[in-house]
């Protein structure tokens, strides 16, 4: 047999089982019981920066989709980055990796859009001009630390 012959074929598939190893992370919880995909946010304990960020996005996507979405502190989700998004198994965004843990409404509304998650018959509060001009304020306090 002879060896040259394999190592191109040992290469791809070593590199195959890095490339699956990183995208594929088991979520807990990633499918609900109806088989529904999960919007899953893991935060810090305590939440930092990134994590609260995270957790406004959670609210907005919950004012224009109707997915499940679930919070859980980094002691739930052992293995996995904290900041991190998931939809499904699918990775949005985490710490250390894509974005860093810092996701964003629009990041969580395209990974949504091209699963076809359904939208809500209208949207919620949030997008009202009071309560959004309120929304947006909590939002840079958050952001400035408290500034």
């Amino acid at each position: 047999m002879n060896i040259h012959k394999l190592i191109p074929g040992l290469f791809v598939l070593s590199f195959t089982h890095i490339v699956a190893a990183d995208q594929s992370l088991a979520v807990p919880g990633a499918i609900d019981a109806a088989g529904n995909k999960v919007l899953t946010i893991i935060n810090k304990d305590p939440p930092g920066q990134r994590c609260n960020n995270n957790t406004q996005v959670a609210v907005e996507v919950a004012n224009t989709y109707r997915v499940p979405i679930r919070i859980l502190p980094a002691s739930l989700a052992p293995g996995l980055p904290a900041p991190g998004v998931f939809y499904g198994n699918q990775l949005i965004a985490a710490d250390g990796k894509d974005h860093n843990g810092m996701s964003s409404f629009q990041m969580v509304a395209d990974a949504l859009d091209f699963e076809n998650a359904p939208r809500q018959p209208k949207t919620g509060l949030i997008y009202q001009d009071k309560v959004r001009k309120d929304f947006d304020a909590l939002k840079a306090v958050i952001k400035s630390g408290g500034k």
